[in-house]
């Protein structure tokens, strides 16, 4: 039976889906799109928002990096210390010489004194030295021996005719010198060995 209408065009291959399609022209690769760039992190600016909470204004302490810590000074001075403990065992040998001049006798007490000022001297001054405490202990016994010379040369003075102090220190210390050597017993050599003991303590406990 003829119809009045034209048949409708036919695709490629009929109505069979698995027909041979035409070939396509191969497609050109696509380069990668590229994207954007990793941050890289940075450090924070002085100038950069405080952080939240900070008072408007404020300095921003996040943005700077602690200072390096930098070294203490050494406190003290060793050779200080030294000229001061020899200064004070002088000093103390004086006041000890006066003090026997004054009461006609010796005083053992007061050599504690002198340990303890020398000490006081050496470590205040000298710092935390190692050396200095073993130091003190010669320091010490000086000042309490030169205090009892100084204060026999001052009791000699008192003799008919003699002479005065400073002569005899110089002219006549080997009468000086017997004289304490005589006049030494188990207590003094106590109250040596007690301020020693105080130069050494005293100089460990006053460094800083």
């Amino acid at each position: 039976m003829s119809s009045d209408y034209p048949p409708p065009p036919q695709q490629p291959g009929g109505q069979n889906p698995y027909a041979q399609q035409p070939p396509q022209a191969p497609q050109p690769p696509q380069a990668p799109q590229a994207g954007p760039a990793p941050q890289q992190p940075y450090p924070p600016s002085p100038y950069a928002a405080p952080p939240q909470g900070a008072a408007p204004g404020g300095f921003n302490a996040a943005a700077y990096a602690p200072p390096a810590p930098i070294g203490a000074p050494p406190a003290g001075n060793p050779g200080l210390g030294i000229v001061a403990g020899i200064a004070a065992a002088i000093v103390a040998a004086l006041i000890y010489g006066l003090l026997i001049k004054g009461t006609k006798h010796e005083i053992g007490y007061a050599a504690l004194a002198v340990g303890a000022l020398v000490g006081f001297a050496l470590g205040k001054l000298g710092g935390r030295n190692p050396a200095l405490p073993f130091l003190g202990v010669p320091l010490a016994l000086l000042g309490v021996y030169l205090g009892q010379i100084f204060g026999i040369a001052l009791l000699l003075t008192d003799l008919p005719g003699a002479p005065g102090v400073m002569t005899i220190l110089s002219d006549h210390f080997s009468l000086v010198q017997d004289t304490w050597k005589d006049a030494m017993d188990g207590k003094d050599f106590f109250f040596f060995a007690i301020a020693g003991l105080e130069g050494f303590v005293i100089t460990k406990r006053v460094a800083n």
